[in-house]
C-alpha cells in the first residue's frame, strides 16, 4: 500500500555494495563481508530441520520421551551447529551474535512471564462470544504498549478463567493469533522485529502510520471468524449451571511497576542515538552489545517474584515450567537456525537477485520464513535486501530513515513489517509467546493441537486466507 508521498527517489551516492569473493577451496562457496566469514554448507541446515520435526512430532508420537529429554535434545542440536561454526568455519561472529540475541530474548520473555504471573485478574462473568472478543481486542491494543509477550502473559489466564465452563482449543488458538502476534504490529515495542527496525533507523511511529489499516483489517477478519466459532460453541464442560457475580478483581497490582521497568529497559541500548553512554562490547560492523538492559530486566523479574502477592501466584497456579520449555527449545533454535539465516542473507545480498526483490516477494518470503525461523533476524535480512536494492546503507541510521521515506522503500517496509508480525502466528515456534500460551493452556487441562494439528486445523484454514487477502488488498492491488 503506497499511502505516503514519495521523497527523493535517488539513493545516496556514497553507498557501497558488499563484494563477494569466490573461494574454490571448499566447494566453491563464497566469502562474505569482505572475506571475514565463510558461508556454511547447505547440509548444516539439517540440525535445524530435525529440531523442527522433533518439536512437531515429539509430543504426538513419543510424548513421554520428548517431555523428559527435550531439555537435552534441543540444546544438543544447537550445539552441533555451534561447534561447526567454531571449529570448522572458525567463525565466532555469528555464534556470538546469536548468543547475544538469545540472551536478550530470554531476558525479556522470562521476566515478563514471571511479573505477569504475579498479577491476578479474576473476571467473574460468563464467557460469551462478545465478551471474549472484547478481551481479545483489548489484549491486541495492550500488546503495542507492553509487547505481545507481556500482553499474552497478563491476559491468557483471565481469558481461560472467563471461559472455564466452555473452554475449547480454538479459544487459545485465536488468542495466539490476535494477542500474541497480529495485535503487536503497531509499535516497535509490540514485536521484536519492529524493535530491531527501530534500532536501525525506522522512526518509532512509522509502523502505526503505515500499517494501521492492515492491522485493523487483520484483527477485524480474525474477530469475525472467532465470533463464528464461539457462537457455535454451546458446550458447558462441567455440566453445572454457574452463577456469575459480574465482578472484576485485581490482585498484585504492584507487579505493574515491575512490568513497567522491564518494558522501559528495552530502550537501554547503545545502538539507539542518545544511548551511546551505556557501557558496551563492540561487535562487527559497528554493532554494540550492552547487557545493562538484560541485567535490569532479569533483576526486575527476580524482584517481581520475590515480592509478588502470594495469593496472586496461587490464583494463577504459577509454575516455571512454561518458561523453562521456551528457554531450552529456543536455546537450540537460535543456534541451529544460523546456517539457514546466513544462506538467506547471502542470497538476498547478491546484485543479480535484485529483480527478485519486490513488495510481493518480500511479503511472502519474510512471512513464510517468519513462520518457522525467528522473525527478528528474518526481518533484518530482508530489510537489508530491500535497502541494498534501492542503494541505501543498512548500517547507517540516517540512511535507513531516508529509506522509510522513499516511495518504494515505504512499500517494501510495509510488506516486511506486516508479514514478519502476522505470519508469526502460523506455527507454535513463529513467535516466543506462542509456546508459552500453549504450555499455560495445557497446564490448565486444555488439549491443544499438535504442531501440525495447529497448522492443518487452524493456521492454514483460518489465518492463511486472511494473510492472502491482506496481500491482495494492500500490496497486490
Amino acid at each position: 500500500m503506497q499511502s505516503c508521498q514519495a521523497q527523493d527517489p535517488h539513493p545516496p551516492a556514497d553507498t557501497q555494495q558488499v563484494e563477494h569473493v569466490e573461494d574454490h577451496g571448499e566447494g566453491g562457496q563464497l566469502l562474505e563481508d569482505h572475506g571475514e566469514h565463510v558461508l556454511p554448507s547447505a547440509w548444516m541446515v539439517i540440525p535445524f530441520v530435525v529440531l523442527l520435526l522433533l518439536i512437531a512430532a515429539g509430543p504426538v508420537f513419543f510424548e513421554h520421551f520428548w517431555h523428559k529429554n527435550y531439555k537435552w535434545i534441543a540444546p544438543g542440536l544447537g550445539a552441533i551447529t555451534l561447534l561447526y561454526y567454531l571449529f570448522f568455519l572458525e567463525d565466532m561472529g555469528h555464534p556470538a551474535h546469536s548468543l547475544a540475541e538469545y540472551v536478550s530474548f530470554i531476558a525479556l520473555l522470562g521476566p515478563l512471564y514471571v511479573a505477569s504471573g504475579g498479577i491476578l485478574i479474576q473476571i467473574d462473568r460468563e464467557g460469551k462470544p462478545m465478551a471474549n472478543l472484547v478481551l481479545l481486542l483489548i489484549g491486541s491494543v495492550i500488546a503495542n504498549v507492553i509487547g505481545t509477550t507481556g500482553a499474552s502473559m497478563l491476559l491468557i489466564r483471565p481469558f481461560i478463567r472467563l471461559n472455564r465452563d466452555r473452554l475449547q482449543p480454538y479459544h487459545i488458538v485465536f488468542f495466539i493469533f490476535m494477542v500474541s502476534n497480529v495485535g503487536g504490529a503497531l509499535t516497535p515495542i509490540g514485536d521484536p522485529p519492529l524493535f530491531l527496525g527501530f534500532l536501525k533507523g525506522v522512526p518509532f511511529f512509522w509502523t502505526v502510520g503505515h500499517v494501521f489499516l492492515e492491522w485493523v483489517f487483520g484483527l477485524s477478519m480474525l474477530g469475525l471468524v472467532f465470533l463464528y466459532f464461539d457462537r457455535k460453541n454451546k458446550k458447558d464442560l462441567d455440566k453445572v449451571e454457574t452463577k456469575y457475580s459480574g465482578k472484576i478483581i485485581l490482585r498484585g497490582t504492584k507487579n505493574f511497576i515491575w512490568l513497567g521497568i522491564i518494558v522501559g529497559a528495552v530502550f537501554l541500548d547503545p545502538n539507539i542515538p542518545g544511548m551511546e553512554w551505556l557501557p558496551y562490547i563492540p561487535g562487527e560492523h559497528g554493532s554494540k552489545f550492552s547487557f545493562v538492559r538484560e541485567l535490569i530486566q532479569l533483576g526486575a523479574g527476580v524482584g517481581s517474584y520475590v515480592f509478588a502477592n502470594k495469593q496472586a501466584l496461587r490464583g494463577n497456579e504459577f509454575t516455571f515450567e512454561p518458561i523453562m520449555e521456551v528457554v531450552f527449545l529456543f536455546a537450540g533454535i537460535f543456534f541451529a537456525m544460523m546456517p539457514a539465516l546466513q544462506l538467506i542473507a547471502d542470497f538476498a545480498s547478491h546484485p543479480e537477485n535484485a529483480d527478485l526483490i519486490t513488495g510481493d516477494s518480500l511479503y511472502w518470503a519474510t512471512g513464510i520464513l517468519s513462520s518457522f525461523l525467528d522473525n527478528a533476524p528474518t526481518y533484518l535480512n530482508f530489510l537489508s535486501a530491500a535497502t541494498g536494492k534501492l542503494g541505501f546503507d543498512m548500517g547507517n541510521f540516517q540512511s535507513v530513515t531516508d529509506f522509510t521515506r522513499h516511495v518504494d522503500g515505504i512499500l517494501y517496509l510495509e510488506a516486511i513489517s506486516v508479514s514478519a508480525v502476522f505470519f508469526g502466528a502460523m506455527t507454535y515456534i513463529g513467535n516466543g509467546p506462542n509456546f508459552m500460551v500453549k504450555s499455560i493452556a495445557e497446564e490448565r487441562g486444555v488439549k491443544m493441537p499438535s504442531f501440525f494439528g495447529y497448522m492443518i486445523r487452524y493456521s492454514l484454514i483460518v489465518l492463511l486466507p486472511i494473510l492472502l487477502l491482506t496481500w491482495v488488498i494492500f500490496f497486490l492491488l
